[in-house]
């Protein structure tokens, strides 16, 4: 059985946030066996799974992002809502719009110094949707 949930994760500017308890707190009892996939419904966002502990590797992602995909790259014709608007996008294809992970007895089965994060790439903050597909 597979069922659907949408989650709303609370506005944040640009930086990459750790939200793996936010999702887990808006997420129905899970099965005991099966997988949990998360798509965000947006293209200049992502999300993806990393070290939850150290908050500067978050940091160091935004700082590596913004040097190989910078706002000020004079061939860049979608500008239509601002200088971040097209990198946005670009970072949002390379980090990725989903991440899956096993659930066993009732748990995400992420490793110890893993955490979900929300990629979020506008300088101004935004609200984002995420889709949470629970297949049992």
């Amino acid at each position: 059985m597979i069922t659907h949930h949408k989650l709303y994760l609370k506005s944040r500017s640009r930086g990459y946030y750790l939200v793996t308890r936010e999702v887990m707190e808006s997420l129905p009892e899970l099965p005991d066996t099966g997988l949990l996939n998360l798509f965000i419904q947006h293209t200049s966002a992502g999300l993806t799974i990393n070290e939850n502990a150290d908050p500067s590797v978050r940091v160091d992602f935004e700082s590596y992002m913004n040097h190989i995909v910078p706002e000020q790259m004079s061939f860049i014709t979608h500008d239509m809502e601002g200088i971040d608007d097209m990198p946005a996008h670009i970072k949002a294809s390379l980090v990725g719009s989903s991440v899956t992970i096993p659930i066993n007895h009732g748990r995400l089965m992420l490793g110890t110094w893993q955490g979900i994060y929300l990629c979020e790439f506008r300088n101004h903050p935004h609200s984002r949707v995420v889709i949470a597909s629970i297949y049992a």
